[in-house]
């Protein structure tokens, strides 16, 4: 019997033989090549061996500063396989915000990715400061130096078999309690906490994972969220866990051409990836001829019948059925296409999606698994089930995992998948443990079936000057599900008002500005038409009709560009750093309150 969850993913990689386990690209290459299970056990076998020939301890704190490749995954399985602790830093990371968490984390070993990520990892190595020793390239490309860098293929070729030898016996003497990993958070406001989690929250979370989900070794998963999240980090071990093949994807940016080559059945993702996909295919609908958006709408009618009647795990009447299936191989067939059209469940958490773009994704075919969970939660927490689960809620806690709702509305959170805490921070861990229960941060509610639903972070939540209280994250959703809007922040704390900062969607806007036969000679000089903000003012007074009048916005200034991952206004998995993006555009937000 297995003691820890590493060995058990490790013995069912190695149980597979000459399958084809993952497929990658290297920098450079446009096609596939892939490694089989026999080769990706030996490569982690080597991983380790190669590792204690660099007198890594048992729970040393080793770095891996890459974005994704399939060398990240076997970094990761090496190094927890000889009991040390992996700690990812975000491939985007600056030099300081890397050197932060390896100073903390006192790394003294760290695997980077490409050029970029080598030369930063130097400049901290260089730091008199820096407990940092052995610096890995992942890719022959880089251009190392010096005695204290390496090539991972060296790595691999520098143990022998008493090594290799050690290691298993290493691997053998694993607890479930000790650490397996330090994930730092992404830090939306103040410092990044590194989150500790031991090898029995890995083995808890696969187990309530195995009773959730229906999932085989015919399936194919595409990695393309940052491996140093939770969300994709433990979604990929538990594919390797359960003998299915994976996909790594470098660049996400190539995330359409990416699943049309791999055509993967699952895929774990961020709702931002299924709003744009929806705002376009609705535009593209609606330039087509009167008779195609009749269809369309008729189509969209049957789907949401047939998938009512699924949700509750009832009957399908025979001629519902051929409908749909009509409507099916005219329309929502070429949608599933563009997606690689073999995709049966997408797993999206990370940020608010409208239970309308969740249902219709669900009626062409592509059910969204909408779940909730934290980096302190060995990331889920909830998830849709298969049957009699709600649009626009985040589905049923996991088998195991209980959720209550605390104080403020607080969602909280006990159950063996929980951190063991905070690294180096008992304060912080004090301050969100409660008598065993996780204070999550965020607000929501839950039904009398469980069904819960996410209002907002308890963080965000603006308190006008009115005294009214106001949700942010449930307006900007409701301003984002329009195809005109591409991002939305509000403003409103210790203001006599709401207003927003509207990131327009530029393709749909120049549609538009088409239209009306407007001439312009950039986005900027577009968006100061008078014509272009009383077309926002209309469409705010629509997607508001519901709200009450405190939570509208009332002004809001309309942006040429998005928020900026390199300026730090959105982390790695795109959710906005609210304080950051109001500093920035402090200027044109204080206009909006000049009387």
């Amino acid at each position: 019997m297995e003691s820890n969850i590493i060995e058990r993913i490790i013995k069912r990689i190695g149980a597979h033989g000459s399958d084809e386990a993952v497929r990658f690209r290297h920098n450079g290459s446009t096609g596939w090549q892939s490694y089989t299970w026999d080769e990706l056990a030996q490569l982690i076998k080597k991983t380790s061996a190669g590792l204690l020939r660099l007198g890594v301890r048992k729970q040393d704190n080793i770095a891996i500063y890459s974005q994704n490749k399939v060398e990240w995954s076997v970094a990761d399985l090496g190094i927890m396989g000889v009991g040390a602790v992996t700690v990812p830093i975000y491939a985007t990371n600056t030099a300081k915000q890397a050197k932060y968490i390896m100073d903390e984390a006192e790394i003294k070993i760290i695997f980077v990715g490409d050029e970029e990520q080598y030369r930063r990892a130097l400049e901290i190595y260089a730091d008199a400061s820096s407990t940092v020793e052995k610096i890995i390239a992942l890719e022959r490309d880089v251009n190392i130096s010096g005695d204290a860098s390496m090539y991972f293929d060296d790595l691999l070729n520098l143990s022998n078999e008493e090594d290799e030898q050690f290691a298993e016996q290493r691997l053998k003497e694993i607890t479930g309690d000790d650490l397996a990993t330090i994930i730092y958070t992404s830090g939306t406001t103040g410092e990044p906490k590194g989150v500790m989690l031991t090898h029995d929250n890995f083995s808890e979370a696969f187990r309530i994972h195995d009773m959730r989900l229906k999932m085989d070794r015919t399936d194919h998963s595409l990695c393309f969220l940052p491996l140093s999240h939770v969300f994709e980090r433990c979604w990929s071990l538990y594919i390797l866990y359960k003998g299915m093949r994976n996909s790594y994807l470098g660049d996400p940016k190539d995330i359409l051409n990416a699943l049309r080559e791999v055509r993967p059945t699952v895929m774990c993702s961020v709702p931002r990836l299924y709003q744009k996909a929806y705002h376009t295919i609705l535009a593209k609908v609606e330039k087509g001829s009167k008779t195609k958006r009749k269809l369309f709408r008729n189509a969209i009618k049957v789907g949401k019948r047939l998938v009512r009647l699924q949700r509750k795990g009832a009957r399908i009447p025979v001629r519902l059925g051929f409908s749909y299936g009509f409507y099916d191989a005219l329309i929502f067939k070429k949608i599933r296409k563009v997606f690689g059209g073999k995709l049966r469940m997408m797993p999206c958490a990370g940020a608010p999606l409208s239970g309308e773009i969740t249902e219709f994704f669900h009626v062409v075919g592509m059910p969204l698994l909408i779940g909730y969970g934290l980096t302190e939660t060995t990331a889920t927490v909830s998830v849709f089930p298969d049957e009699n689960f709600e649009f626009g809620t985040v589905g049923l806690s996991m088998p195991g995992v209980e959720v209550k709702i605390g104080a403020h509305e607080e969602i909280l959170v006990k159950g063996k998948t929980v951190m063991k805490g905070y690294y180096k921070k008992p304060g912080e861990t004090a301050e969100v443990m409660k008598d065993g229960w996780l204070k999550t941060g965020d607000a929501g509610r839950m039904d009398e079936k469980g069904h819960i639903t996410i209002t907002d972070r308890i963080k965000d939540l603006m308190k006008t000057s009115g005294g009214k209280y106001v949700a942010p994250q449930q307006i900007e959703s409701i301003l984002t599900n329009d195809s005109f809007i591409e991002n939305a922040i509000l403003i409103g704390d210790d203001r006599p008002f709401v207003s927003a900062l509207l990131v327009p969607n530029v393709e749909a806007l120049k549609e538009y500005a088409h239209s009306l036969n407007l001439t312009y000679h950039s986005i900027e000089e577009l968006l100061r038409k008078t014509h272009i903000h009383k077309f926002y003012e209309e469409k705010l007074d629509q997607l508001q009709h519901s709200l009450a009048n405190f939570e509208k916005v009332k002004k809001f200034k309309l942006l040429p560009h998005d928020f900026s991952m390199n300026l730090g206004e959105l982390t790695p998995t795109l959710k906005i750093r609210r304080q950051i993006i109001i500093s920035h555009f402090s200027g044109l937000i204080d206009e909006m309150y000049a009387f």
